[in-house]
């Protein structure tokens, strides 16, 4: 059986290499899109970059846009300003709104139609150049092939993705994490445990998935905690940017599961952040999925310390599940009412919901397969 791996061109990690950009994007375009948000603006990370493309006398234009997940508004707005400014290669800096807004203009820059044409599209066209340098520890953007952007007249998230929505080159610069604050290290990085988890257990799993994926949650399990309570820990910032890559890496190739289809729609409906509403539903999703796919889950509860090789799998699997719940608690993952979401409108939204995630595609990769209604069963348990 052959299997296929997609990563960047180019990744380049480290403290500081930032400051390197611009030999690596020599020759790659005559004007850089800049698109970024208004905090990374005020917190100077923006000036980073411009001082990179300065010293390189790379002219450039910031849109700092991207200022929540991603809609087709956003995209459309920074798609003007790259065609007005002539533009032709695109840096994101950022979350993995801003990042996802830049793949997005990239491919629409040279498509046709409207963004959500290209739902359930294999998106493989000659596209420009686009450099992915991530503010936090978590999407795993930098080195996807996916976008999520938000279709605001059908209230939908499109997962859109191929070959063309990796970026060319990513910056792993764990300096730039140093600004997030606690609660967004925490879903962030409780995101990159998501997409870990689930590219490990996921039926698309394959040898090359497996060693990213592993090696995600075990740096994971060990660093996030730490970078939680001290977010000026530059050795704990450095190895959640890795598991975070090494994460995106792995789900890249073998594809999210149960947990990410059943995240988007609360994100679209309630405007939940998107690696907050993946821990809200993780432990409920790992109760589900446990049972058909034991090894697996049993393999990461001894990475994690849970279990031991002598603790039989079901065991392991089970206290893996309970591991993951209160290292989630333990990072003060609130719940869905205590982020002000009324029980009776989300009642009132769970048959959307589960359609929407099915829709996705994505819990059809859990090896236990869910039905509407079991989706319908965990979205309950939220309350």
């Amino acid at each position: 059986m052959g299997y296929t791996f997609m990563v960047p061109a180019k990744i380049i990690s480290g403290e500081n290499v930032i400051s390197d950009l611009g030999s690596h994007i020599e020759g790659k375009g005559t004007k850089a899109l800049i698109v970024t948000d208004e905090f990374m603006v005020k917190f100077g990370n923006v000036a980073k970059v411009e001082a990179a493309l300065k010293a390189a006398d790379i002219p450039y234009v910031v849109y700092a846009g991207a200022n929540t997940e991603p809609t087709d508004k956003i995209v459309e707005g920074g798609l003007e300003v790259y065609r007005s400014e002539k533009c032709d290669f695109l840096i994101a800096l950022g979350g993995g709104s801003p990042i996802d807004t830049a793949k997005a203009i990239s491919f629409m820059s040279v498509a046709e139609g409207k963004i959500s044409d290209y739902m359930h599209v294999n998106i493989d066209m000659p596209v420009p150049y686009l450099v992915a340098i991530p503010t936090t520890a978590g999407t795993g953007s930098e080195v996807t092939k996916n976008t999520i952007i938000s279709d605001t007249t059908n209230n939908v998230k499109m997962l859109l993705g191929g070959p063309s929505i990796i970026p060319a080159l990513a910056v792993v610069d764990p300096t730039f994490t140093m600004t997030a604050p606690p609660s967004v290290t925490a879903n962030t990085g409780l995101d990159a445990l998501c997409h870990a988890i689930e590219a490990y257990t996921s039926r698309k799993a394959q040898p090359l998935t497996d060693t990213f994926a592993l090696s995600a949650i075990k740096k994971i399990h060990k660093y996030l905690p730490i970078c939680y309570k001290d977010g000026k820990n530059v050795e704990a910032r450095l190895a959640m940017s890795l598991a975070a890559t090494e994460a995106g890496i792995a789900f890249n190739n073998a594809s999210v599961t149960i947990v990410h289809g059943m995240s988007r729609p609360i994100g679209a409906l309630f405007h939940i952040p998107h690696g907050l509403s993946n821990a809200m539903l993780l432990p409920a999703c790992l109760e589900f999925a446990i049972e058909e796919n034991t090894a697996r889950f049993a393999e990461i509860g001894r990475l994690m310390g849970a279990a031991d090789e002598k603790t039989d799998d079901h065991e392991a699997a089970v206290a893996m599940a309970k591991e993951v719940a209160r290292f989630c608690k333990a990072l003060d993952v609130p719940t869905l009412e205590e982020k002000g979401v009324k029980k009776e409108e989300f009642f009132a939204q769970l048959d959307k919901m589960a359609s929407d995630a099915l829709e996705s595609g994505s819990p059809q990769n859990t090896m236990r397969v869910p039905t509407k209604e079991d989706l319908i069963g965990i979205y309950k348990k939220l309350f």
